[in-house]
């Protein structure tokens, strides 16, 4: 796969999504190739690099669009539990969260983009063969959450595509100002 197309959908022959399904892949797919967008030619220093006075780097940024997104999609299959209580986190599970955000040492540009593929294969297939997009759970204790919430899977990809497009945003600041390349404008 490269930069520029977006993750398939057709698993195991199953018809291509139509209606709002095709919809919410589609807007995900866009927002998708912006952020992968933002890291052509890049080496995996440049990736790793903050240009701004933010901790964000572009190959952090992906890796953690890549754990959310993998991360709510379990919590449409799975519920609240396959994301954890917030509100019981450690000191050192808030650091290995931060982890998220920065290129650790060892890890590749390439190694971050085909993650991100292999999360959004998942993804799109998942929106394909999901059997109701109204069903919900309640949301996982979280001081940002609201108490006694609940998102249906729905809610929940649209959280997915508002989480691609912002940081799609970050990210291009960030390239704009490591080599002045733009994305998006």
């Amino acid at each position: 796969m490269t930069l520029n197309e977006p993750a398939s959908h057709d698993p195991a022959g199953t018809p291509a999504p139509t209606g709002e399904r095709a919809d919410l892949l589609e807007t995900l797919a866009k927002h998708r190739h912006f952020l992968r967008f933002t890291v052509r030619d890049l080496t995996d220093e440049q990736a790793g690099l903050r240009t701004t006075s933010s901790e964000l780097c572009l190959g952090g940024l992906i890796k953690h669009v890549t754990a959310v997104e993998r991360n709510w999609v379990d919590f449409i299959l799975n519920g609240p539990s396959a994301m954890g209580d917030f509100t019981a986190m450690t000191e050192a599970d808030w650091a290995r969260r931060a982890d998220e955000f920065r290129m650790l040492p060892g890890e590749t540009l390439a190694g971050v983009l085909a993650e991100y593929a292999d999360v959004a294969r998942r993804t799109d297939d998942l929106v394909a063969a999901l059997p109701d997009l109204e069903a919900a759970w309640p949301l996982p204790k979280a001081p940002w959450f609201e108490s006694g919430a609940t998102w249906s899977a729905r809610r929940t990809l649209m959280h997915i595509i508002a989480e691609t497009a912002q940081h799609a945003g970050h990210a291009d600041i960030i390239r704009e100002s490591l080599d002045g390349a733009k994305s998006m404008g």
